[in-house]
């Protein structure tokens, strides 16, 4: 398959997203070709390591690895300080380049080491999963969480480059790779209904995980993304829609202290809650409504939330960084396609749509 180019057009900085199965084969002259500097170090986890590492290697020539324990709650500072340690002791400086590679966690923690060692050094995200090929890896969202809410520490830094190569999610487990399904349903919901009926259409061929059916709905992905950030940078304004089931999803993350959901499962019932409050607002139809549980559950089982508490996830959701001024703004769905942001969502409205999605009581 030929390879597919995607250009992201920030203020910041103008990168290219690169989608091409088999792409780590020829990281390196890539690299060369966007003009990374020369020296390159890569940050990923033990087990991404084992499983791809020797071929990245082969693929990039000469790097040193720097491996850190994996996962949202790995995702802290002291985490991130393993990473400023190895660069110090490899004496790396301003004309080095980090190349984050692994999925979301991995990718935030590592951005926010480059954006912030020696006030900034080259950055390249190769992404593992298929979450962040299509979310977390484009945007420019580097950081780390805090025991108070999640990525409330960190900043905007843009990468010089990503990297997607398809092929590589055909080792996640079956879990993994559904979680980053929810986040392509995502986009279909905020931003393109012909995403939305694709998934339904060819959920079963996209299972096979092979690059001819999971590039087309990446790269649909990562085009709405780089549209929405090209937009809004910095999540002023057009931006926030990618937020659709963030809000309360992180929530459901930070209290259940990251162990018992994937990214990708507590954004799928935060895009119910956000449906279920859209629908008794009478903003959206009961129909888009079923055909977004529906689509979530044809997907597989979600864990059980049934004793998960709905004034801790209130509690929690009273921390979330997109409030300003006091009010929260919430990301609701008016149709399969589109989304709306408003700002005056009661604590009376969202608990019962955390009720009437299963919530403990």
């Amino acid at each position: 398959m030929p390879p597919i180019r995607i250009d992201v057009a920030t203020p910041s900085r103008t990168y290219p997203v690169t989608i091409e199965p088999a792409a780590i084969d020829r990281v390196g002259r890539m690299l060369d070709e966007f003009r990374v500097p020369e020296r390159r170090f890569v940050v990923s986890s033990p087990l991404v390591w084992r499983l791809h590492g020797p071929r990245l290697l082969r693929g990039l020539g000469a790097a040193q690895a720097i491996l850190v324990p994996d996962g949202e709650r790995a995702k802290q500072l002291p985490t991130v300080t393993r990473i400023y340690d190895a660069l110090v002791r490899a004496r790396a400086d301003r004309a080095s380049a980090l190349v984050t590679f692994g999925g979301g966690v991995i990718g935030d923690m590592a951005g926010f080491a480059a954006a912030t060692y020696l006030r900034g050094i080259a950055l390249v995200h190769v992404p593992t999963t298929l979450l962040a090929q299509v979310d977390s890896a484009i945007g420019g969202k580097v950081g780390v969480n805090h025991p108070q809410g999640k990525n409330l520490i960190g900043c905007f830094y843009q990468p010089h480059a990503v990297i997607v190569d398809p092929s590589l999610v055909g080792t996640l487990p079956h879990r993994e790779f559904r979680a980053g399904l929810y986040e392509v349903i995502k986009y279909g919901m905020t931003s393109s209904a012909s995403l939305f009926d694709r998934l339904l259409r060819e959920r079963t061929a996209i299972f096979t995980r092979e690059p001819p059916v999971l590039t087309p709905i990446i790269a649909e992905s990562c085009r709405i993304k780089a549209s929405v950030v090209s937009a809004d940078e910095r999540e002023a304004g057009p931006r926030r829609i990618l937020n659709f089931g963030h809000t309360a999803g992180h929530a459901i993350e930070a209290v259940t202290k990251y162990r018992r959901y994937r990214h990708g499962e507590a954004v799928a019932y935060g895009m119910l809650v956000a449906a279920e409050l859209a629908t008794s607002r009478g903003a959206l139809a009961k129909g888009d409504k079923k055909a977004l549980a529906d689509l979530i559950a044809s997907l597989g089982p979600l864990p059980a939330i049934a004793d998960v508490s709905t004034a801790r996830i209130l509690e929690a959701m009273r921390h979330d960084k997109k409030i300003a001024s006091g009010r929260l703004h919430y990301v609701l769905p008016i149709a399969i396609g589109a989304t709306a942001i408003v700002n005056d969502v009661t604590e009376a409205e969202m608990k019962a749509a955390l009720k009437a999605v299963g919530f403990r009581r």
